[in-house]
C-alpha cells in the first residue's frame, strides 16, 4: 500500500490500481513502452489489475511477464462490469485509470480516478468522472515514485 498525505484533503491510501487496457496502457492492442517495467517495479507495494474486453485479442501476450491480474469482460455493459471489479477489490483503496466512456463509472467511484489522454484520445465522460487528468500513462507511475506531483494537484 502507498499512502500519500494530501494537505487540506487528507490521506490517499492506494493498494490496488485498475487499468483499462486499450487507449490507457496500450495503443492499438500493443502495450505502451515502459508500462510493464513500471508495474513490475511497483508490484511489491501495489496490486495491479487490467480490466478489458480485449478488442485486439492481444492482452495476454502483451502482459506476459508483467505482474498484473487480467480480467476479461464481455462487450456488453462494460462500464458496469468494470465498476463490479472495482467494488469487488475495494473502491476506497483503489486508483482507477482509463480513457473511455466505459471507464467513467469506475473513475467516479474509485478512491482516486485518473483519466489518461493517450494516442486514442479521451472521452469527455471519463474526464468529467476523474479526479485527475494526465497526458501520458507513465505519469501514473510518476505519482507513486514522486508523490509531490499528486500532492500539488490535489491539495486544497
Amino acid at each position: 500500500m502507498i499512502r500519500i498525505e494530501i494537505p487540506g484533503t487528507g490521506p490517499v491510501c492506494i493498494q490496488h490500481v485498475i487499468f483499462d487496457y486499450n487507449g490507457t496502457i496500450a495503443a492499438d492492442g500493443r502495450l505502451i513502452d515502459g508500462v510493464g517495467p513500471a508495474m513490475n517495479r511497483l508490484a511489491r507495494q501495489l496490486d495491479f489489475h487490467v480490466v478489458t474486453a480485449d478488442t485486439f485479442g492481444s492482452v495476454q501476450a502483451q502482459l506476459e511477464g508483467v505482474k498484473a491480474d487480467v480480467v476479461l469482460i464481455s462487450n456488453q455493459d462494460q462500464d458496469r462490469k468494470k465498476l463490479d471489479v472495482l467494488n469487488h477489490i475495494g473502491a476506497d483503496t483503489t486508483m482507477a485509470v482509463g480513457n473511455g466512456v466505459n471507464d467513467a463509472l469506475m473513475l467516479k467511484h474509485a478512491g482516486l480516478g485518473v483519466a489518461v489522454l493517450g494516442e486514442e484520445g479521451m472521452a469527455l465522460p471519463a474526464l468529467m468522472s476523474a479526479d485527475v487528468m494526465i497526458r501520458h500513462i507513465l505519469d501514473v507511475f510518476a505519482f507513486f515514485e514522486n508523490p509531490k506531483r499528486l500532492i500539488s494537484t490535489l491539495r486544497n
